[in-house]
């Protein structure tokens, strides 16, 4: 089974395909994507790599890990899971207007 890994600090234009390259110096790449922002159309500046075993994937940390790339430092590390319930974080509720806001109308 492989190793997702988490990749920080990318500049804004790297794409899937730059970070599939940069990591099969290092081993077999099952997967490399950039998450992007929906909203603004690019990068947020991290994205993940799946790597083919766990020594490719810490063969990968010890090379890449603080490696200039685009002229930034990159962050390579084990990637975390996400808690469950795929909640992520934030508060419900509380704008203007709806129960509780108090931006109401006063009559």
């Amino acid at each position: 089974m492989g190793k997702k890994l988490y990749v920080g600090n990318l500049g804004y234009d790297v794409t899937d395909a730059d970070l599939d390259q940069l990591f099969a110096q290092h081993g077999t790449v099952q997967s490399a994507s950039v998450i992007m922002d929906k909203m603004a159309g690019r990068s947020k500046g991290f994205g993940f790599v799946e790597m083919s075993s766990d020594q490719e994937a810490g063969a990968a940390i010890a090379a890449l890990n603080g490696k200039d790339f685009g002229g930034r430092a990159l962050t390579v590390n084990e990637a975390k899971p996400r808690p469950e319930g795929g909640s992520r974080g934030g508060s419900r509720g509380g704008g203007r207007g709806g129960y509780g806001g108090g931006g109401g109308r006063r009559y």
